[in-house]
């Protein structure tokens, strides 16, 4: 993965875990999927800024980390250095507004970014590509208004998200075209919504509107997702500790079932608190992974001490807590995931920035967090015969 990709850093595991593991494959496309896939880039915001287009990911046929030009020619990155090296410009020039660009999508897992009157930097490593982290207010993108969607296109067929799981900026919102049929879409905000957004995370008490980044002239360019905003110190690191402690405290003398695969209802596994560490265990008693008491910054980022490795039992168990812990289910239901979203974020304390992007989206699906997608609530499009990928550069009113 390409360096400080938090979010896409298992997007197809993440796919088929949301799938119980055979959705996936269940979705073999009828055909072979070509080398690329047009994406239809529709500039739909209303702003004047030109706009720039940039494909970033790795080839899956090599595994190298490179960008692709607008016909899908992939280039590598050049070696970088230490200190990072200035990457070559692999910007596409976008489209105007009321106007639309139509590019190449090579076979890849990465990144189409976006950028509103600059060039984004980017540099490379040692390592590979560094790529923006706002957070840190010495990066050199910290007052430009970007965004990007991710995506993985492989032989089995195209997935496509709309994401907020680093932050929340310049609206867009994705769609796939199949093969002889209709158009899927999602990501939209509903009418007013980018303005509603901040407008209710500046509402919010606990130190919420701390996330907003402003330009120096006032100019609102994002919100940072909580787990950067701890990072950051826009967020005190003690915004979960009080729903932390009524988990621990309410199954030190219960237990909380996960049942992680939908379509696997027998397998579960148990879990009870002991101490600072939560144990669960399989249906013959044996403990089979555990976990430390979560801080917000695990929670928020869905790491640390809720990693989530690609198996077959703590990664699972880990993305149902995640989301349990983000959206604030885990003390009204002790069998999980909860699959209904009219339970989610009812606590006082909860992901407040999750559950007020997830207001503000027209079908109510958003990537608010890492694992959004347990129970099918990430904003995701998926075919595995895609005749064309699109993306819509939404307005801002």
């Amino acid at each position: 993965m390409l360096a400080r990709w938090k979010t896409l850093r298992s997007f197809v595991a993440a796919v088929l875990f949301a799938a119980g593991f055979t959705a996936v494959a269940a979705a073999a496309p009828a055909q072979a999927v070509p080398a690329t896939v047009p994406l239809q880039i529709t500039n739909n915001s209303g702003r004047s800024d030109p706009i720039y287009i940039y494909n970033l990911g790795t080839q899956l046929s090599t595994g190298r980390q490179g960008w692709a030009d607008a016909n899908g020619t992939f280039h590598p990155w050049p070696a970088g250095g230490n200190p990072p090296t200035p990457a070559p410009d692999a910007s596409i020039a976008g489209p105007a507004n009321g106007q639309t660009r139509t590019i190449q999508m090579p076979k890849f897992s990465g990144r189409v970014y976006f950028s509103y009157g600059q060039k984004l930097v980017f540099k490379v490593t040692t390592g590979g590509l560094v790529q923006p982290a706002v957070q840190n207010p010495s990066d050199p993108n910290r007052n430009i208004l970007f965004n990007w969607s991710e995506y993985t296109l492989n032989d089995s067929g195209l997935w496509l998200n709309s994401t907020q799981v680093d932050m929340f900026s310049a609206p867009y919102s994705v769609g796939v075209r199949p093969v002889g049929g209709a158009v899927k879409t999602t990501g939209r905000l509903k009418p007013g919504g980018y303005n509603a957004f901040f407008s209710a995370l500046r509402g919010q008490p606990g130190g919420w509107g701390g996330l907003i980044q402003t330009r120096p002239d006032g100019t609102v360019l994002r919100a940072l997702a909580p787990g950067h905003g701890i990072e950051s110190g826009a967020l005190p690191t003690s915004v979960m500790d009080d729903y932390i402690n009524r988990v621990w405290s309410r199954y030190s003398s219960s237990t909380l079932t996960v049942t992680p695969f939908a379509n696997q209802p027998n397998t579960k596994y148990f879990g009870r608190v002991s101490g600072n560490v939560m144990n669960f265990t399989n249906g013959s008693g044996a403990v089979v992974t555990s976990f430390q008491r979560p801080d917000a910054d695990s929670i928020f980022g869905c790491y640390k001490r809720l990693d989530a490795p690609n198996d077959l039992v703590r990664g699972p168990i880990s993305r149902t807590l995640c989301a349990g812990f983000n959206r604030s289910t885990l003390l009204t239901n002790p069998n999980q995931p909860d699959a209904s979203s009219a339970n989610f974020y009812q606590d006082v304390v909860t992901n407040h920035y999750a559950r007020k992007i997830h207001q503000q989206m027209v079908d109510g699906k958003a990537y608010g967090f890492a694992f959004d997608d347990v129970g099918a609530h990430e904003s995701l499009v998926h075919d595995g015969n895609p005749q064309q990928a699109l993306i819509s550069l939404d307005p801002f009113n």
